[in-house]
């Protein structure tokens, strides 16, 4: 398969590449290789972007479909029920949490709905729109007994928005589903 120039520096690290960072687990492991994980909803953020419009939440949509797909392929048997994890964001100890936030934004928050669903790992994802060509995606994956941010990537999406939030929410799972399975230890971006 072929991949367009900016689409391989997107997921190789070439110039002009998104900024990939993550902090180490200190190369000791947090969780046995099988612990469960939630996965919050992608939060949308467009209050900055030049135009809003209603379409807009639509790719947050689609990088929630993205990243839960590609982590319950990755990850078989350990992500929890998104339905009791959905629920569990808006309850009303969560809400209270998140201050009038969405809990995906918050990582108190999400790790309260993560611990009421007896998951061990949170992963939390958030959208932003600045141009109809310019998106952003920000995400987390968060130890929930500990609250450590063991990845914290943040990536410029550029090109078509459908495309490009696709694919960065699939390469985001593609990493977490890595570190959850070397029980939070990361590794270097990307692996062969």
């Amino acid at each position: 398969m072929r991949f367009p120039l900016f689409l391989v520096c997107l997921m190789f690290g070439g110039a002009g590449a998104p900024v990939a960072r993550a902090q180490s687990a200190g190369g000791h492991p947090l969780e046995p290789a099988g612990a469960a994980v939630a996965a919050l909803d992608v939060t949308l953020y467009n209050a900055q972007a030049n135009l809003r419009e209603a379409s807009d939440a639509e790719k947050a949509d689609l990088a929630t479909r993205v990243l839960h797909t590609t982590l319950a392929r990755l990850l078989p048997g350990q992500l929890a029920d998104s339905a009791a994890v959905h629920a569990a964001a808006r309850s009303d100890s969560a809400l209270a949490v998140a201050g009038g936030e969405p809990c995906g934004a918050i990582v108190a928050c999400a790790r309260l709905a993560a611990e009421a669903v007896g998951a061990r790992w949170v992963v939390m994802a958030k959208v932003s729109k600045t141009s109809n060509l310019i998106w952003l995606l920000s995400a987390q994956l968060v130890h929930v007994p500990t609250g450590a941010i063991v990845l914290d990537d943040s990536t410029e999406l550029k090109g078509d928005p459908a495309t490009m939030v696709k694919v960065g929410a699939r390469i985001f799972a593609e990493r977490v589903a890595r570190t959850v399975r070397a029980g939070g230890v990361t590794n270097n971006f990307p692996t062969p």
